[in-house]
């Protein structure tokens, strides 16, 4: 049963043409029309990177983050069918059904990655398989808090809501950690570092030279991570008990 509702789960997510549009299509259009005209730019605000190479991990991880918001669009759909409650009455465990959701963003994060380097290397984008793998790999943790995020609104938020809720939500993360443009000082950064989005982007950066997070990277991403897995807890008893 597990194995099996996990194998559906992939096949009904990669079979919807206007999830996947999203997902792949809209990242890959902002970046050609947010990169292409500055693709000659060697050294974005004085960073010493280029325009191209830097809005590319940037995406990269706004892409990543809105495959796992998404999460809560398919969550909200389902409670409003009634699948979810009809789920309950099967032997698939919760922590199973969960644990689909996850996977299923992951791969579609991962493949959103993959292609924004396709999309870079058209741009003359170039960095080392070390570099690649460095950065997913911190990307992976980074992407945590997300997953939960995403499983908290699709347990709050209505069909007609979610869809705004989730684009605002992805908007003001991105803007406040710097997908956008470099966060060097001031008021913005400071809020930036309380927000996971932050350090999401910051693991992208590693792929540029960056050091990876400090400390207080790794004690934000991680409050934010079991604060929201609480939340999304509850909300699922909460759900649960209401139907």
């Amino acid at each position: 049963m597990n194995r099996t509702y996990i194998r559906y789960e992939l096949l009904r997510t990669f079979r919807n043409r206007r999830f996947l549009i999203f997902s792949y299509g809209f990242p890959l259009l902002l970046y050609f029309l947010i990169a292409g005209p500055n693709r000659h730019t060697s050294s974005l605000n004085g960073t010493g990177i280029s325009a191209p190479t830097y809005y590319m991990v940037g995406l990269a991880a706004f892409g990543s983050m809105n495959a796992m918001l998404a999460t809560g669009a398919r969550i909200s759909a389902e409670r409003a069918v009634g699948w979810n409650r009809q789920l309950r009455i099967t032997p698939l465990s919760t922590r199973t059904y969960f644990r689909a959701k996850v996977l299923t963003a992951y791969l579609v994060a991962f493949s959103s990655l993959v292609l924004l380097a396709l999309a870079g290397t058209v741009l003359g984008v170039r960095l080392s398989a070390s570099d690649w793998v460095r950065m997913l790999a911190l990307l992976l943790v980074g992407l945590i808090p997300f997953a939960v995020i995403g499983i908290f609104i699709g347990h709050r938020i209505t069909p007609e809501s979610i869809g705004p809720v989730i684009g605002g939500t992805t908007a003001i993360f991105a803007f406040l950690g710097g997908v956008w443009f470099p966060l060097t000082n001031g008021t913005l950064k400071e809020i930036g570092e309380v927000l996971p989005s932050y350090w999401l982007v910051q693991a992208s950066h590693v792929a540029l030279g960056g050091h990876g997070w400090s400390g207080r990277g790794w004690l934000v991403v991680g409050a934010w991570t079991v604060a929201f897995a609480l939340l999304g807890a509850r909300a699922y008893r909460v759900d649960t008990k209401r139907n």
